[in-house]
């Protein structure tokens, strides 16, 4: 892709594809801009410069194809594709990450967990196989790893984060509470389930004033 994409539109696009997802269970086979717009409180013109970055997709007078547009959108965000995952860390929050079914439904698919616990060698969750960090590199070597979760400690992140780009992992999905010192090539997705929740709070407070 040529053009360089705002992240505010990037972040608008998953949103549009789980709307697009629901609207294919109700049998909606198109829809307006401003259909779409009242269903997910967004501006139609808002929808229109977002589709349009990445070619537009609606006619005048018809709207967007439901079908088409949910498919040219999983496209854009890649869902069309098997991305392999493995999650450094399975504690309670990697086992939870690895026991959500519906990432398969979108093409995610994890492979092995790894942790440094003994206890936990040889363990399954949801049949997936636990194996120890020193397990790690030749797990790496014989098998295609798209993107590691690190599920760890913030203190043992950093230095796992560069010990997996060394082993040829380019993305990481982070749920430490440390920001990863990486090069640039690497693409790092932060996860900071404590600001949502923060966030919640700020307008629980707003609403109640």
């Amino acid at each position: 892709m040529e053009k360089d994409i705002s992240q505010a539109v990037i972040r608008r696009m998953p949103r549009y594809y789980r709307y697009l997802g629901e609207l294919l269970e109700e049998g909606v086979e198109r829809i307006s801009s401003n259909d779409l717009s009242s269903r997910m409180k967004v501006t139609a013109s808002q929808i229109r410069q977002d589709l349009n970055n990445f070619g537009g997709f609606g006619q005048q007078g018809y709207g967007y194809n439901v079908q088409f547009l949910y498919d040219e959108i999983g496209k854009i965000l890649g869902l069309n594709q098997t991305h392999n995952i493995i999650v450094i860390g399975a504690g309670n929050l990697g086992q939870a990450i690895t026991n959500y079914v519906k990432f398969e439904k979108f093409g995610f698919l994890i492979t092995a967990l790894f942790d440094i616990n003994p206890k936990l060698k040889g363990q399954m969750v949801r049949d997936i196989p636990i194996y120890m960090m020193d397990e790690l590199e030749e797990y790496c070597a014989k098998n295609r790893v798209d993107i590691a979760a690190l599920t760890l400690p913030k203190e043992r992140a950093d230095a796992t984060a560069k010990y997996l780009v060394q082993l040829g992992i380019h993305a990481i999905w982070n749920f430490a509470h440390v920001d990863l010192d990486l090069d640039s090539q690497v693409v790092v997705e932060n996860v900071h389930l404590s600001d949502s929740l923060m966030q919640l709070s700020y307008n629980i407070v707003k609403n109640s004033d």
